[in-house]
């Protein structure tokens, strides 16, 4: 691989630590930062495919409270160097090394998190003294950190030659990979498992059991598929009283005799 595609999946992995704070633009999310590496790497197809699939597990990963979640950012962009970039593992192999990437991603960002507190203090003397560009460089010198948190580890994952990642991996017995590539699978069920959970309610388990039976028709793609979700998704809102008032025009005409009155009344005290 080249600089300048070793300089973009740095930059990416930079992008993709700050994101784990920022939550605004989703680009810690492994279908994000895998698809982005996969581009730049050329291998779109395999970073796609490997985003997806993580993303499926990271769904089911938020910060509740005081409890940290695994890092996604670092997960997905390890493992689709080890896809993308060193070509030494398959998507199934890299899906199940991507948890215990997610783990030590989590001990760095408390890490950082820690090592941030610091710079809070640092913000409230300078707001005491009313220098807001202070502010801001602390602030923004603490993101760069979490970025430094993704791009470090990716920068030494690249650095190891691929030949020794391969090298490793054929060390390997064969029960060990073959588990591996088990146990990824059930990661992707239960992480699949874990957003049906949050979802389910009686109004949607229709609409589950109605993709498993389109699912069945040979002749409709993953496209089709999801355009078919998102119409019913928009009908549904459409005609459901929960979201739109009460259904149909009832409220709005309502509010518009309401509207009415209120100005007739009005009008009438002038008369």
């Amino acid at each position: 691989m080249g600089i300048v595609q070793v300089v973009l999946v740095l930059i990416i992995a930079f992008i993709a630590g700050m994101g784990g704070v920022l939550d605004q633009f989703q680009t810690h999310q492994p279908i994000v930062s895998c698809t982005l590496i996969g581009l730049v790497t050329g291998h779109p197809v395999e970073g796609i495919m490997l985003g997806g699939t993580l993303q499926l597990i990271a769904l089911g990963w938020m910060n509740i409270g005081a409890a940290v979640a695994p890092d996604a950012a670092l997960a997905g962009v390890a493992s689709a160097i080890f896809v993308c970039f060193q070509q030494s593992m398959s998507v199934e192999e890299a899906v199940a090394v991507a948890i215990p990437m997610a783990v030590a991603g989590t001990v760095l960002t408390i890490f950082v998190r820690t090592v941030t507190v610091v710079f809070s203090h640092a913000c409230d003397a300078a707001a005491e003294r009313g220098s807001y560009k202070s502010i801001e460089a602390w602030t923004i010198f603490a993101l760069c950190l979490q970025g430094l948190r993704i791009a470090i580890p990716a920068g030494l994952i690249m650095a190891i030659p691929a030949e020794t990642v391969t090298a490793a991996l054929e060390a390997i017995p064969v029960w060990i990979t073959s588990g591996l590539s088990t146990a990824g699978g059930f990661i992707v069920v239960v992480g699949y498992a874990m957003v049906m959970n949050m979802m389910a309610t009686p109004k949607m388990w229709p609409f589950f059991f109605l993709g498993f039976a389109l699912a069945s028709i040979s002749e409709l793609g993953l496209i089709a598929m999801g355009i078919i979700g998102v119409c019913l998704a928009l009908v549904y809102l459409d005609l459901s009283p929960e979201f739109n008032g009460g259904g149909g025009g009832g409220a709005s005409g309502a509010t518009e005799v309401a509207g009415a009155d209120a100005l007739d009344d009005i009008l009438n005290d002038y008369e």
